[in-house]
């Protein structure tokens, strides 16, 4: 019973992933729903990072700001997200030294 259980819960959670994967291609979206559609993994992205950056030291919110802001500037310097990533711990490192 325990099986069918897992079987169950994993079919109903792979539906809903592979419906879009194959109905997407064939559906011709207007542009800015497409527009709309690929701002969302920044969106999701920035509402799982802003949390953590207000949070890196409790007494001095400022440290993760800056560090936030590095890597925003980095990142707008077209470059690889890496060295955004980098940057922005570098940057709270020495200022937490």
């Amino acid at each position: 019973m325990t099986m069918l259980t897992i079987l169950g819960m994993a079919i109903v959670t792979m539906v809903p992933r592979f419906i879009p994967a194959f109905i997407m291609d064939r559906l011709a979206l207007k542009p800015w729903v497409n527009k709309w559609l690929n701002a969302i993994p920044f969106a999701a992205l920035g509402a799982l990072i802003f949390p953590g950056i207000m949070s890196v030291i409790e007494e001095a919110p400022w440290v993760g700001i800056i560090g936030g802001l590095v890597a925003a500037a980095i990142a707008l310097l077209n470059v690889n997200v890496i060295f955004s990533v980098i940057g922005a711990i570098l940057t709270v490192f020495l200022l937490t030294m």
